[in-house]
């Protein structure tokens, strides 16, 4: 792609719709971006970061170079380190769910997961699926909360850690059914999953982007996705609203975010380059299981999406007992 093409084709995506109705002045990078991801290599957030950055460095005319920094609950090292950085553009966060999860759990934070930070995309998301052991006698929704109310605390659910995501799911989930579940947690979502597949528990939630081999090979039975719509990769199992759980509601994002007082034109060069690489790579999101949220765009829209699931978060993890530490 040639410069100013790819110049046209970037201010032909700011000047489109929302925040973008009046001609915004573009920032062309003069130098490698580095994209901080605070997680170790193979999670889902650094899956996408590596998915989405080839196509926004093609758009940005610079490298994207994807840095795994992890450490702290929550990837609290990276994503510090990201809100501490220059706001010029050249350093930026691409973090999970677990962002919005952090201010629940950390007593003292070292930055505002919120306040800190300027939002440039929501790059996808993927629905959170309920599964359970093939021996759990419930093939549908209505026969497993059948089993849980008449066995209170019978029942294990597996968690990935103390306010994971799996665990949120897990509080949600028994808050819409009103049932008595025993947490029971291991050192990440692989080793949940691997947990019921082998019986030691019976419940679990996990993201469609890792349910898909399990569920198809019969390892795990999915009973529903927490999400308004089935998902295209697997259109078999029901959304919880169908099964008579309309209150489940959950799943897993990923966010791209620059550090706060970042200046207004080069946030919106971002949100145009990473928009158009999320699009441009959604038929490979979707084999994997993954979304585009198409009601958040805007960078506004995205600031607004991450304090509001902040708020339900906290509140989902206070009801649940869950204190900040």
């Amino acid at each position: 792609m040639t410069i100013r093409r790819r110049t046209l084709l970037l201010t032909a995506l700011m000047s489109q719709g929302g925040a973008f109705a009046q001609p915004v002045p573009r920032w062309q990078p003069d130098r490698p971006i580095r994209a901080v991801v605070p997680f170790a290599p193979g999670g889902l957030a650094d899956l996408m970061a590596r998915l989405v950055t080839e196509p926004a460095s093609t758009l940005l005319g610079q490298p994207i170079a994807v840095e795994n920094r992890t450490g702290g609950a929550a990837g609290l090292i990276g994503t510090d380190a990201v809100a501490k950085a220059a706001p010029d553009g050249y350093t930026i966060l691409i973090n999970s769910s677990a962002h919005a999860i952090a201010p629940a759990l950390v007593a003292r934070m070292p930055y505002d997961a919120a306040g800190d930070f300027a939002g440039v995309a929501v790059l996808g998301g993927a629905p959170m699926v309920l599964v359970c052991h093939p021996s759990v006698p419930a093939r549908s929704m209505a026969e497993l909360l059948a089993l849980l109310r008449a066995n209170p605390m019978r029942y294990n659910f597996a968690g990935a850690g103390r306010g994971s995501t799996v665990h949120l799911t897990g509080e949600v989930f028994r808050a819409a059914a009103e049932v008595e579940i025993q947490f029971v947690h291991y050192r990440g979502g692989g080793p949940a999953l691997q947990a019921v597949m082998s019986g030691e528990a019976q419940l679990t939630a996990v993201s469609t982007a890792e349910a898909l081999g399990q569920v198809r090979s019969g390892a795990v039975r999915a009973l529903a996705v927490s999400v308004p719509a089935r998902s295209p990769v697997l259109p078999e199992v029901p959304t919880s609203a169908e099964a008579g759980l309309p209150a489940f509601q959950q799943d897993i994002w990923i966010v791209a975010a620059a550090p706060a007082r970042t200046p207004p034109q080069i946030v919106a060069s971002l949100n145009a380059a990473f928009n158009a690489a999320a699009r441009q790579i959604e038929p490979r999101l979707t084999e994997l299981g993954l979304q585009i949220k198409t009601e958040v765009t805007t960078p506004d829209q995205v600031n607004a999406f991450i304090r509001a699931e902040l708020d339900r978060y906290t509140a989902v993890l206070r009801a649940a007992g869950v204190r900040p530490e």
